[in-house]
């Protein structure tokens, strides 16, 4: 890997944080002698796409509250997070609004009872759509890995779903899995 590429690890995104902490991105790469930082594009209310209705559990078209969001590494987009919740969850809540969430939303969410306690990650290889590759300012017939995530809770209802989007050429996902 070269040190324009960075490895991302699911671990500390899907813990509580403590309050008045940073959120883990801005962490992550702090520690890594990095500036990692986030543009909120849209926060709102929209129906849920089909894929996002499934990974929630929720019926086709119903509605969800999104965050759409830039992740940027030292000012250059690395990532592109669409990050959904059950309407139930989010409306009313700083998840509905543009405004950063001190500590993240995970922290966000554990202050509202809700805390994830499984997660299904699914990763998939693909050619960007035009506006992610200009986003993510790819060069013509770079792909990307899409990592879509759903975080459940201990009753195994769905309380969050992301899709990911980051170039496959600056990224390396890394897994450490607790058996037992």
């Amino acid at each position: 890997m070269t040190s324009n590429e960075w490895t991302s690890s699911s671990m500390p995104y899907l813990t509580p944080r403590t309050a008045g902490d940073v959120d883990a991105w801005t962490e992550e790469a702090r520690g890594a002698g990095r500036r990692g930082s986030q543009r909120i594009v849209h926060a709102g209310e929209v129906p849920a796409p089909a894929a996002v209705g499934l990974m929630l559990g929720l019926t086709d078209g119903a509605t969800v509250v999104v965050r759409r969001r830039i992740i940027e590494l030292d000012d250059e987009p690395t990532e592109l997070t669409d990050t959904y919740y059950p309407a139930a969850i989010a409306l009313g809540t700083p998840l509905a609004g543009t405004a950063k969430i001190r500590g993240g939303a995970v922290t966000l969410l554990a202050t509202l009872g809700h805390v994830g306690v499984r997660v299904v990650e699914n990763v998939t290889a693909r050619m960007p759509s035009d506006e992610e590759r200009e986003q993510l300012r790819l060069g013509t017939g770079e792909p990307v890995l899409q990592l879509a995530r759903t975080t459940y809770d201990s009753a195994d209802h769905a309380i969050q779903g992301d899709v990911m989007v980051m170039p496959a050429g600056r990224q390396q996902l890394r897994y450490e899995i607790r058996i037992g």
